[in-house]
Formats: C-alpha cells, structure tokens, sequence
C-alpha cells in the first residue's frame, strides 16, 4: 500500500494503524502515540496491546468535527 500522503483519504482501511494515521497528520509517530495516552485522538480502538484507529473518526477530527489539536 503507498504511503498515507501520496493516496486519498478514504481509499485507507476503516481502521488505521498508528503509522498510517500519524502519516496522515503528517506528526511523528512518537508524538502521536503520546497523543493517544493524553485521550487526544478520537476512534481509538484497542485490540489487547494493538493500537487502530477508526478512519471516519480521524478524518471527522481532521475536518473540524473533533476535539482540540495534538499539541493543546
């Protein structure tokens, strides 16, 4: 699958991997893994230690629909 920059949005999968979705805020994956401790990101979803997050529910949060950004 090409990188999360060079193909639209919604072709992604309906559930991201901490990379994709950092590659799509175009954020550091450290700091998006901090954000997702804080309870900054929406559509976290948590499978054991596997971390995936809802493709609506971050674009939604990109879009306007969301809370307040990363570093707030």
């Amino acid at each position: 699958m090409p990188p999360p920059s060079t193909s639209s949005p919604e072709s992604l999968p309906a559930c991201l991997t901490v990379e994709e979705a950092a590659g799509l805020l175009r954020v550091n994956r450290k700091t998006f893994y901090e954000a997702v401790r804080l309870g900054k990101v929406p559509g976290v979803i948590r499978v054991g230690r596997t971390i995936r997050i809802s493709r609506e529910a971050l674009l939604g949060w990109i879009r306007g629909n969301g809370g307040p950004a990363l570093g707030e």
